[in-house]
């Protein structure tokens, strides 16, 4: 038995060098280098990783890794980042120099803030926050003009973030699951809470037509 007790640990703590690194790169089909850690029970980022800065993608899902080390910041090229289900508390700001990445999935950590600088993710299409322990979003969130998708369900808001209402190409909010206080918003039938952001998104607009109208008349 004690043996594989220890067998189990060593297998945990098992190094991850270049050219194991290495034989985890792949081609997707559309011709993108994908570095591919997944899965591999790994506590910490691998140091070696960083001699592949030239990867479009990056797969570190399903660890239990506690930080992300500054040196990510090399990854320039990089255009999809997996974090999720690992043990992560914070995010450094060095991420906010991945000028490419189009996806950043955080779900199922440990995060209980975010750092302001992911405002400067200019290009960043797909948000996945879900499955931590969030209360707000910091205010530069509403600067990613090209937002489209975002997950925030199963975390701590008890209402919608008024920073999404500036997110003028944002196509999808997931909220389920967490204490929202019901806003009050006139309707026939009970909402969701996803469809009660559209409406009052929608109310926004109106809104701001009506007073466009008003200005140039």
């Amino acid at each position: 038995m004690a043996k594989r007790t220890k067998a189990k640990r060593n297998s945990k703590s098992k190094k991850i060098t270049l050219k194991m690194t290495q034989n985890c790169v792949e081609l997707t089909l559309d011709g993108k280098r994908r570095l591919d850690l997944s899965f591999k029970g790994i506590t910490a980022v691998p140091k070696c990783i960083q001699k592949l800065f030239h990867m479009d993608e990056v797969d570190l899902s399903r660890n239990m890794i506690r930080k992300i080390p500054d040196f990510i910041a090399q990854f320039i090229k990089m255009t999809v980042l997996d974090l999720h289900s690992n043990y992560l508390e914070e995010l450094p700001v060095a991420i906010s120099y991945l000028q490419n990445l189009k996806v950043l999935n955080l779900c199922n950590n440990r995060l209980t803030s975010l750092t302001s600088k992911l405002g400067l993710l200019n290009k960043l299409q797909t948000l996945n926050l879900g499955l931590n322990q969030l209360e707000a979003l910091p205010a530069s969130i509403g600067a990613l003009e090209e937002l489209r998708h975002i997950g925030l369900s199963d975390n701590r808001f008890t209402r919608l973030p008024g920073c999404l209402f500036k997110l003028k190409k944002l196509e999808s909010i997931k909220m389920d699951r967490n204490p929202i206080i019901a806003e009050k918003i006139p309707t026939e039938k009970p909402v969701s809470i996803s469809e009660s952001f559209y409406l009052v998104k929608e109310c926004l607009n109106r809104c701001q037509a009506e007073r466009k109208e008003l200005r140039e008349e």
